[in-house]
């Protein structure tokens, strides 16, 4: 297998390196385009190699931008942004390159195998998708457009950031920071003019912290105001990136969003969408007016939404006598991430091996992966919070499992992306247990990507995966995060070294599906927004009206006129997410299910692991995962496993 990539961006020479490398492959288009004899071997081959060596060059740029943001990342990147639209848009309209890719499709159809296939059909699609047999005046807009919406998403995103570090609340009556965890306490300190303050953040770490066990009411609803009404200045970007969006729909002869959305999807149309939606609405209405009852009935007053938090922790001491601040000493960082990789080990007979080397950032890490004991795929591990790492947890796929025009072997890479509490010389990194299943899951999307077997790369791994399917592995993976014999390979007290107690394993279990209805419901809020938001065209106030009227039926707390969550919502306006929300769910259905067909069988000695392990994963996005899910299981997915998962009858 060839070497991997040494992590480099040099930032000082980046736009001249990526014009160069554009300029290179305009060149290359050209020769493959003038070959007499056009074949899979000497043309998409080829062509898609090229394609894979520019991701390669770009990603550490993005990467570094989300991870180590500085004035002059967000330049270099926002520069390198309409540079790569533009190419990638002009490439994608290559009327020629379409023609070629059918006529291969057509003329090679016997002999191609199903890998090969797949790159075709899906090449042709997003060719039809962008436009390219359009007439030129229709190309040149969608052309403008994309590069407008890459810039106004990056823009969004950005915002986003600022306003999150901008921000800063300063309690300094010790008695404000009573009942916050003593990591916490310890990070917020800070001495000033001979005095000891304490300094609060919308840093998801800090933010959280004090939403949850912060006594001082006010102080929740200060930082709750300025939580949701981060960014006021998105709300012009998300008229203007709808506006885009339903225009672009328009020309390549959609109705609206939602449907050019769904081209790519598993799911098949709106109507198919919306039921499913709301369905599992219908199903969990009456649970979550219990559950909020429940929380009521401890509260001294109305509650509101800056106190749902903090009540829901009293509650859920009350019911399972859990204090989720005695479970931090036992989920120590690197006890968890060594136990993840010792449990994957066991299920799937994949090790990791740490490598010593210089990275972005001291804090992060990376590893060689081994499936039976092959070198496979490395990873990079970057997973505590800090100011200049944009917030939230994700997996960027780097290197894609292939072989090029030689048929040589080329590795697979990925970056884990977390912003867990940070850790420092007196303390260690304690994880919540939510943390602990936020690792799990941007791991079950990170070995999707590299356990790959997938010749072809557009294809290997989350490349060519529906988006509404692309979340199955990473909550099949989630869930596992709970069992109590996974537990035990890793939660151990980081200074006695005590297992956690069965006692304290079953609690957790039992919590596990604590007010789970009510979190249902807020889920079904984002994804029936995102996917109404993107049927017509929405302009100013409807957005919000539209986001209200959703409410009327999902929050039983009215959230104040102030909550502008919209202008936060990053992953449809900033990610890939736009009509797409509901994949969230949508796919919880396929993981559910497989889950519960493993417990059945005993985790360490299934069958079904196996066959997920080859049937799934090592097949990346090679076939449609409705194909894949059935051969897999031998029957359609079961959405009762879904609300059995959830706890909801």
């Amino acid at each position: 297998m060839s070497k991997f990539l040494q992590f480099r961006c040099d930032l000082d020479n980046f736009i001249d390196e990526l014009q160069n490398k554009i300029e290179n492959n305009n060149t290359k288009v050209k020769e493959l385009l003038t070959q007499k004899e056009q074949n899979y071997a000497n043309f998409v081959k080829p062509f898609e190699m090229m394609e894979e060596d520019l991701e390669e060059f770009f990603t550490p740029l993005s990467h570094l931008n989300a991870v180590n943001n500085s004035e002059k990342t967000q330049k270099v990147y926002t520069d390198a942004l309409p540079i790569i639209t533009e190419y990638s848009t002009l490439l994608s309209q290559n009327l020629e390159i379409y023609n070629v890719y059918k006529t291969i499709l057509k003329e090679e159809v016997d002999t191609l195998n199903d890998e090969q296939k797949r790159v075709l059909e899906l090449n042709i699609q997003n060719f039809e998708l962008s436009g390219a047999h359009l007439d030129e005046k229709t190309k040149k807009r969608l052309q403008e457009i994309n590069i407008s919406l890459s810039e106004y998403s990056n823009e969004f995103s950005q915002n986003l950031l600022n306003a999150t570090n901008a921000y800063t609340y300063i309690i300094e009556d010790e008695q404000d920071i009573q009942g916050l965890p003593q990591s916490e306490i310890e990070n917020a300190k800070f001495e000033e003019d001979g005095e000891i303050k304490y300094k609060l953040t919308l840093q998801m770490p800090s933010y959280i912290a004090y939403m949850t066990y912060g006594k001082n009411r006010e102080i929740r609803e200060e930082l709750y105001r300025a939580y949701v009404s981060r960014a006021p200045q998105n709300a012009d970007l998300i008229n203007k990136i709808l506006a885009l969006k339903y225009e672009m729909s328009k020309l390549l002869g959609f109705e609206n969003y939602a449907q050019l959305s769904l081209a790519t999807k598993m799911a098949k149309d709106e109507k198919s969408v919306l039921n499913f939606l709301n369905s599992l609405l219908d199903n969990s209405i009456a649970q979550a007016k219990n559950e909020l009852k429940e929380l009521q009935n401890i509260a001294p007053y109305e509650l509101k939404s800056h106190d749902t938090a903090y009540y829901s922790e009293i509650l859920k001491k009350e019911q399972y006598e859990i204090d989720e601040e005695e479970y931090r000493p036992y989920f120590e960082q690197e006890s968890v991430v060594n136990g993840m990789f010792e449990f994957l080990h066991k299920l799937f007979n994949i090790r990791f091996e740490k490598i010593d080397e210089k990275l972005w950032h001291p804090k992060a890490s990376s590893y060689n992966v081994y499936e039976n004991e092959q070198l496979k795929a490395k990873i990079y591990l970057d997973l505590e919070a800090r100011e200049s790492k944009r917030g939230g947890a994700w997996m960027h796929n780097w290197q894609s499992y292939c072989t090029n025009e030689k048929a040589d072997e080329l590795p697979a890479s990925a970056f884990v992306v977390c912003n867990f509490p940070p850790s420092s010389e007196k303390t260690p990194s304690l994880l919540r247990h939510d943390d602990v299943v936020t690792l799990f899951h941007e791991m079950g999307h990170t070995i999707h990507h590299i356990l790959s077997s997938v010749n072809e790369n557009e294809v290997s791994g989350v490349n060519g995966v529906e988006w509404d399917a692309v979340e199955f592995p990473s909550q099949f993976l989630e869930n596992f995060a709970y069992e109590p014999m996974v537990l035990q390979m890793f939660a151990k007290h980081y200074k006695t070294e005590e297992i956690l107690p069965d006692i304290m394993i079953e609690k957790l279990v039992k919590s596990k599906n604590f007010l789970s209805a009510m979190g249902m419901l807020r889920q079904l809020e984002f994804s029936i927004f995102d996917f109404q938001l993107h049927t017509k065209l929405y302009k100013g106030d409807e957005v919000q009206n539209l986001l209200d009227i959703i409410r009327e039926k999902t929050a039983f707390i009215k959230p104040p006129k102030y909550n502008k969550f919209q202008n936060g919502f990053a992953h449809i306006f900033a990610g890939g997410y736009a009509a797409g929300y509901y994949s969230y769910k949508w796919a919880e259905v396929l993981s559910a299910d497989l889950f519960y067909e493993i417990i059945d069988e005993g985790i360490f000695n299934s069958q079904i692991a196996q066959k997920y392990l080859t049937t799934i994963l090592h097949k990346g996005g090679s076939q449609s995962m409705g194909i894949l899910y059935h051969e897999l299981m031998g029957r359609e997915p079961d959405v009762s496993k879904l609300l059995r998962l959830n706890g909801i009858k």
